[in-house]
């Protein structure tokens, strides 16, 4: 369903994606273009050239760009699915309730589009839990927060 202008605009990139123009930028720009996506879902990370270089190596993999490219047009409806997944996609898409114990986290400086916890919470019907994580923390709560991401699966492990 589309969504309020504003909105739109923070998945620029998976329109951009939809495009043969796009996939070239991202096949000759993937470096600068994830530190661009760090930077804006992370706004106030201050992540070093170092931190950031370890991951980029992934980006290196030569199947990288056709993947990426798939999964945001399959997300928006331009690309087929792997058809043996047909039957989960089909369940997965009807957005099931959640009965298994749950723990939701957001950063409080999460720059990545993202929907109120509010609008989701209903999805669980086990024992479920939201967690804010303050300090800055933008959408990478593994490096950001790792105590609070590390917390987070311990509790819900024991639950």
């Amino acid at each position: 369903m589309p969504l309020p202008p504003s909105a739109e605009l923070q998945w620029w990139y998976q329109f951009y994606f939809a495009t043969d123009r796009g996939r070239a930028g991202y096949e000759k720009y993937r470096h600068d273009f994830a530190k661009l996506i760090w930077q804006l879902a992370s706004p106030k990370w201050k992540f070093d050239e170092a931190t950031f270089d370890r991951s980029a190596k992934a980006f290196d993999n030569p199947d990288h760009v056709a993947i990426v490219i798939h999964n945001y047009r399959w997300r928006i409806g331009l690309a087929e699915g792997e058809a043996r997944y047909a039957d989960l996609d089909k369940k997965i898409a009807a957005s099931p309730i959640i009965t298994v114990p749950t723990i939701t986290i957001e950063g409080d400086a999460n720059g990545a589009p993202h929907p109120p916890p509010s609008s989701y919470a209903g999805k669980f019907s086990g024992k479920y839990e939201h967690r804010d994580i303050t300090g800055g923390i933008g959408h990478n709560l593994p490096q950001e927060a790792p105590q609070a991401f590390a917390e987070a699966v311990v509790d819900v492990a024991e639950s």
